[in-house]
């Protein structure tokens, strides 16, 4: 018997994710043939070129793993070594698994062995990097990575020495490219992204994601410009308030089209934008009332459901950016289950830190719905309809 999942809610990476044997994938072209984008072939001595001629825009294709985490391929060192991972605007290193790490979840994926490659440098700086869930040990160094054909020298890199429990066990991928500021790097390492725009790499210092609903595929990062094909209308633009996570300014938030009132009682709302995190987020100062607006109701367990048959009748929520409305209609919230269940599941909430709410969080639930730009040139985001 079917149910349904709201998806309000902080679900940290890797849970509820199953390790499935890998696959071929398919090349960029194909990817683009398939959608009646056709690239033109470049010579290949352009790698020769000084870096001020390369500058470009690419587009990196990612797999949609039961719309709970998206992840793509890169390559490190000389000869290349290839790898699976998340790309996280909620983070900002770049870290791999590695033949240093012994723990189930390093054994288990796809493993960097910096003694095969000729560009590798080592350090003796090591690292902590903590997540919602799961959290590693690694030591950083500096190898060459290649990005959807684009090549950055001497970048930063983690490689993991422990990563204790299950949380990287059952991941998809193998590591996790963070794509957030770089104060936010663990280490005062240097992004991959700011490594692109000090090497003058992109025709635009920004980039551009979109993510595909319902485990289908198309789900891309464009580095360096936008993919008009993936959006329509018009991107509307708002500044970044931290430089920290991509944290903006929300002005209001209504449910069923009734303003709540939560953003103007605290002068304004944040959300951080964050692709590393499969469901929207409410601090939990707000959660009593909007579960008792979508007549939600606490069960034995703690969480909050509401009777299926009532999900045609939920209201939208909308969020207004910078003045302009943006809506999630149920569809993009709930999510229908085999699971057996007769109601929709609410998952944990996001604890407030302070008198001040914590920001939402608007993960990929919001970014299935809309396409999102990252505009590092200007500190601003971009948001149209997604296609």
């Amino acid at each position: 018997m079917k149910g349904l999942i709201i998806l309000v809610a902080c679900l940290v990476l890797s849970e509820a994710v199953i390790k499935v044997p890998l696959k071929r994938f398919k090349s960029i072209r194909e990817t683009l043939r398939e959608k009646g984008i056709h690239l033109p072939y470049s010579d290949p001595a352009l790698k020769y070129q000084p870096p001020e001629v390369l500058a470009t825009s690419t587009i990196e294709p990612m797999t949609n793993y039961a719309d709970s985490s998206y992840y793509g391929v890169i390559s490190i060192g000389t000869p290349p070594q290839s790898f699976q991972v998340l790309f996280d605007t909620g983070s900002s290193n770049l870290w791999v698994d590695s033949i240093y790490c012994n723990t189930q979840a390093c054994t288990t994926h796809t493993q960097f062995n910096p003694r095969q490659s000729t560009t590798y440098q080592y350090t003796s700086q090591t690292f902590y990097l903590p997540y919602g869930a799961g959290s590693l040990d690694g030591v950083f160094g500096y190898d060459t990575v290649t990005l959807s054909g684009i090549t950055i020298t001497d970048q930063e890199i983690g490689l993991s020495t422990s990563e204790p429990g299950q949380n990287f066990v059952v991941a998809q991928f193998d590591g996790i490219l963070g794509l957030a500021y770089p104060s936010l790097a663990v280490g005062n390492q240097i992004p991959l992204v700011d490594n692109m725009m000090q090497k003058d790499l992109l025709n635009q210092n920004l980039f551009a994601v979109y993510l595909s609903p319902n485990g289908e595929s198309g789900s891309e990062v464009a580095f360096g410009g936008v993919d008009q094909n993936m959006y329509q209308g018009s991107l509307y633009w708002t500044p970044v308030t931290s430089e920290t996570y991509w944290q903006i300014g929300i002005q209001g938030f209504q449910v069923g089209g009734q303003e709540t009132g939560w953003c103007s009682r605290y002068g304004g709302c944040q959300a951080i934008v964050d692709t590393g995190t499969s469901s929207l987020t409410v601090p939990q100062s707000y959660l009593a009332y909007l579960m008792q607006s979508l007549g939600a109701q606490q069960n034995s367990y703690g969480e909050y459901v509401v009777d299926c048959s009532q999900a045609n009748s939920l209201p939208s929520l909308t969020f207004t950016i910078n003045g302009v409305n943006f809506p999630l209609p149920p569809s993009a919230y709930i999510q229908e289950t085999q699971s057996g269940l007769l109601h929709c599941e609410h998952l944990p909430h996001l604890p407030a830190r302070s008198k001040q709410p914590a920001p939402l969080d608007f993960g990929d639930v919001f970014l299935r719905v809309y396409y999102s730009v990252y505009d590092r040139a200007n500190n601003q985001m971009g948001f149209a309809s997604a296609v």
